[in-house]
């Protein structure tokens, strides 16, 4: 039973290890400054494309640029939240057996709360940390065992993110529909060859095509930024 115990707290260490990776990795992701290197990388694209294709070329081409790295930047934050959220659930049982094995409660406690603050950001870790505040002023204030609450709290939390992850992968269908339709332009311009037609110096190189491609740009990015809306919004209402 105590190498059980001891196996559990090595693996929430070794879990929130690698959290801890994700969620400063999702943190640089986020600065200021990774961002303005991503536009720079986007506009300089741009202006190649620009120089051989035209202003048309360099406006489609920042365009969907920016799409990219912002749904990079997207699943990389997504990632690191997810393994906070994670983390979170594995320290909060890993308490529960360090109690059970005598470690010191206000100790225990203090050093699981200052984990869970690098992932704060997340709604889920948030409430993590208040079930936890809750569980200890209980367990203080009538005696009761702080290992048999956390247990309770960890198993709600559990279902919770079980309930997010079945939501999560029913919005996935939805998520991977609009990519495809977003792509379908692609096949369009390569039909358009099959056909014998010049659809890239239509588009590139005359005031109707320039209207057209600018236009589907401008739809791509609105339907793919409604749809991850949406399906966030679904999400989020499930935890």
């Amino acid at each position: 039973m105590i190498r059980g115990r001891g196996a559990r707290r090595r693996l929430s260490r070794l879990t929130g290890s690698r959290a801890s990776r994700q969620v400063r990795l999702a943190a640089v992701v986020a600065r200021p400054r990774t961002t303005l290197a991503m536009a720079g990388v986007a506009t300089l694209a741009a202006g190649v494309a620009g120089a051989f294709g035209g202003g048309v070329a360099a406006a489609l081409v920042l365009g969907y640029a920016l799409l990219a790295l912002r749904a990079l930047r997207r699943a990389v934050t997504d990632r690191g939240l997810a393994d906070g959220r994670d983390a979170a659930l594995d320290r909060i049982g890993g308490l529960a057996a360090d109690l059970r094995a005598g470690v010191t409660t206000s100790t225990a406690v203090e050093a699981v709360r200052a984990a869970l603050q690098a992932g704060k950001a997340d709604p889920a870790v948030r409430r993590a940390l208040a079930l936890l505040s809750v569980a200890y002023e209980v367990s203080e204030q009538l005696g009761s065992p702080l290992a048999d609450l956390l247990d309770r709290v960890e198993h709600d939390l559990r279902a919770v993110e079980r309930a997010r992850l079945a939501v999560a992968a029913q919005t996935t269908g939805a998520r991977s529909s609009a990519v495809l339709l977003a792509l379908l332009p692609v096949a369009g311009v390569g039909l358009g060859y099959a056909m014998g037609a010049r659809p890239v110096y239509t588009l590139l190189h005359t005031p109707s095509g320039a209207v057209c491609a600018l236009a589907a740009l401008a739809l791509q990015y609105g339907g793919l930024s409604w749809t991850g809306r949406l399906c966030r919004s679904a999400v989020e209402r499930a935890s």
